[in-house]
């Protein structure tokens, strides 16, 4: 056995290193490691409680709105503050605007061009998919970045910038739409849908959301018209429904939760892919397990945890703390929200395959583009610009809450205790922390880790294609992960 060591990785939010493990051209242990501390936490503790508003949008670049909402939400769990609707609605627009942006550069950006390697050279579909997807010189960066100028223009209207806005409060947001920036979102979310239904999918975006069966998948590969198709058909060829196996659990927070009396988009808890049970979430599950990480302390659930630096911690080596959910690793991201609202398509998928895998992990990210476009839409229509945006509350001196939400990546959480009006504690479990967790005490690999083990490296050791595409799967943040 011999071990070889991958990174940097490019197209990647900050840095990654993976060490591997490798008997019989294939892997069979990884340890993932987040080699930058960034300390976040440590930043906010002794400031006014006003301060974590600020200063949390700018752990991350590209999910500032998550971070925005986490913080807004730990404040408003203890002042009681409950958003104006027509806040709730622009928030849930401008929320949903950056995830899409994230998810379809994923697609567009950082996890296609590696079907562009030399690597698939001889495979029947390479010339397109070079043409199309070649970082830089392919068409789709082209087509793709006007859509995504046009998606950050929604975090214009709504938060006056983007990123690192501070138009998100407990109560709501601090700019008011008129009649003239409803209708500018119209206009956008329109253009939003052209794109999506003519270039990524070929079809309307209700027709998408309503597959409920791989079979379909295969009949919309076959027909070859938009991006969707041709990475179906390039999923099919490569076997990528069998690459990169889930740890068996997945969970959500629930997403888009405060913008109807119908409860949110999409529904909070777990699922496990092996016996296809839906499990309750309880906040109170969540322990942080710092065995393999440079930051230390005792497991602890995150309200309590206290994460100082400790080098010569014995047998760490990551900056990332391990979260567990009642002692488990589970996954987190688009797949998960899908799985746990329960998606026919996405669970028919898993329910083949046996578990969350690379194919599954990107159609759940396209499903979901699919699915939340039409529900913006709705909620620009219901924004009524005459009636209030924000509504101010009373800031509590001491207490403690919790601001759990649904980035792009998946589960985002925020844990926050103040005294005497400021931070005497802060916490967050970003979903990269979830998903490139190392192992725990009880040496149980993070997600990643696990879904490594038996990748095929077709001779080309640390270079192998297989490699890049589990790991981008997952769509790393790694900004986000060791604070």
């Amino acid at each position: 056995m011999n071990r070889i060591v991958v990174g940097p990785f490019n197209r990647v939010e900050g840095d990654l290193e993976l060490k591997l493990d490798v008997e019989d051209d294939r892997v069979v242990a990884a340890r993932v490691t987040t080699p930058l501390y960034r300390g976040f936490e440590q930043i906010l503790v002794g400031r006014p409680i006003g301060d974590a508003l600020v200063i949390a949008p700018r752990i991350c670049g590209i999910c500032s709105v998550s971070q925005s909402l986490a913080a807004a939400k730990t404040l408003a769990a203890f002042s009681g503050a409950v958003p104006a609707p027509n806040g709730a609605l622009a928030t849930a627009l401008a929320h949903a605007a950056e995830n899409l942006a994230d998810h379809l550069s994923h697609f567009y950006l950082f996890f296609m061009p590696d079907f562009a390697r030399a690597e698939y050279a001889g495979r029947s579909w390479a010339p397109t998919i070079g043409a199309r997807f070649t970082a830089v010189k392919g068409s789709a960066g082209a087509d793709f970045l006007p859509l995504r100028s046009r998606l950050l223009e929604i975090m214009g209207l709504i938060a006056g910038k983007w990123p690192h806005s501070l138009a998100f409060r407990p109560g709501g947001t601090t700019l008011a739409l008129d009649l003239g920036g409803k209708m500018r979102l119209r206009a956008i979310l329109a253009d939003v849908r052209a794109f999506l239904e003519a270039t990524l999918f070929g079809r309307r975006l209700e027709d998408v959301a309503a597959i409920e069966t791989p079979e379909e998948l295969d009949r919309i590969a076959a027909a070859g018209r938009g991006d969707f198709a041709a990475f179906l058909h390039l999923a099919a060829d490569l076997d990528l429904a069998r690459l990169g196996p889930g740890p068996g659990t997945v969970m959500s927070y629930g997403a888009y939760a405060d913008v109807g009396p119908g409860g949110p988009l999409f529904a909070a808890g777990l699922f496990d892919t092996a016996t296809a049970a839906a499990l309750p979430f309880a906040p109170a599950n969540i322990v942080e397990a710092p065995a393999r990480s440079w930051l230390g302390g005792e497991a602890r659930p995150p309200a309590r945890a206290e994460p100082l630096p400790d080098i010569d911690r014995p047998d760490a080596y990551s900056w990332a703390r391990a979260p567990r959910y009642d002692g488990r690793a589970v996954e987190v991201g688009a797949v998960a929200r899908q799985l746990v609202a329960g998606h026919p398509l996405i669970r028919a998928m898993v329910a083949r395959d046996g578990a969350t895998t690379v194919a599954a992990r990107v159609v759940a990210r396209l499903l979901e583009v699919a699915r939340v476009v039409p529900a913006m839409e709705a909620w620009v229509g219901a924004i009524v610009p005459s009636e209030p945006f924000c509504v101010n509350g009373s800031e509590p001196t001491d207490g403690s809450g919790v601001g759990l939400v649904e980035a792009a990546r998946g589960g985002l959480g925020h844990w926050m205790t103040v005294r005497g009006g400021r931070i005497t504690r802060y916490q967050i479990i970003a979903p990269t922390t979830w998903n490139f967790s190392p192992r725990d005490g009880d040496d149980r690999p993070g997600p990643l880790e696990s879904a490594l083990e038996g990748t095929a490296l077709s001779g080309l050791g640390a270079k192998a294609a297989a490699v890049q595409h589990v790991v981008r799967s997952f769509d790393p943040c790694m900004v986000c992960t060791a604070h």
